[in-house]
């Protein structure tokens, strides 16, 4: 696995006629762990620190790596090793089918019309949606419309993969499937949550409040953390 190192990376976002706003103060993180886990409030910061790690939001100050590469300098690398995952399946969906959707993600890495095809199929059988290849992605249940999405990322093979909330618009069964699915994964996983179960079952948990890391540790302790802030 990549390592991944934030080295004072900061974000700040400018506000017409009022200077800036910081959404992530200067972090310094490095992140081996199979699964590390992202929670805090919304607006805290923590969808901006993942969308770092793949060249998503660009650092105003500092630097990014994934696995030696600068996200800056080496954009392209980058994404080609960091696969995102994002809240709203809807904003990875573009095709009428399924199938047709896998496809569009394999189109720069697979020429023949043929073989992607047959690539594309292969991609679907692994993420249990063999059955509803020519379906339109609109007639999915969320839950199998998140699973899709998440395997148009992994078609390109990623070594890492980010996902942004990937269960906060899904039901209880669904957030288990999803979960269940990206625990499975062979890559190295960065998940940023809401739910504390999911949390629970990383390696390694961030907390982020206010655009800054607060807590950094064992799933536990940092969920203590985060829970001591929201009853505070």
């Amino acid at each position: 696995m990549p390592t991944i190192e934030l080295d004072e990376a900061s974000v700040r976002v400018p506000l017409p006629g009022r200077g800036e706003r910081e959404v992530l103060a200067p972090t310094t993180l490095t992140l081996t762990e199979r699964r590390i886990g992202v929670i805090g409030a919304n607006g805290s910061g923590k969808s901006t620190l993942a969308r770092l790690l793949n060249g998503l939001v660009r650092p105003t100050s500092g630097r990014v790596s994934v696995g030696g590469r600068d996200v800056v300098r080496e954009g392209a690398a980058v994404r080609r090793l960091v696969g995102f995952c994002f809240t709203d399946p809807a904003a990875q969906l573009v095709m009428p089918t399924c199938v047709e959707d896998i496809e569009l993600s394999l189109r720069r890495r697979v020429a023949d019309g043929s073989t992607r095809r047959a690539r594309a199929m292969e991609v679907l059988t692994a993420n249990g949606l063999a059955d509803h290849a020519h379906d339109s992605v609109h007639s999915l249940s969320g839950g199998q419309r998140q699973l899709l999405a998440l395997a148009g990322v992994l078609a390109l093979e990623p070594t890492v993969v980010v996902a942004d909330e990937p269960t906060t618009l899904l039901d209880r069964a669904n957030t288990r499937r999803v979960g269940d699915t990206l625990f499975g994964l062979d890559q190295q996983l960065v998940l940023v949550t809401h739910d504390l179960d999911l949390a629970a079952r990383c390696d390694r948990v961030l907390v982020v409040d206010a655009a800054r890391v607060v807590a950094d540790g064992p799933p536990s302790d940092s969920i203590a953390h985060y829970t001591g802030l929201v009853d505070r």
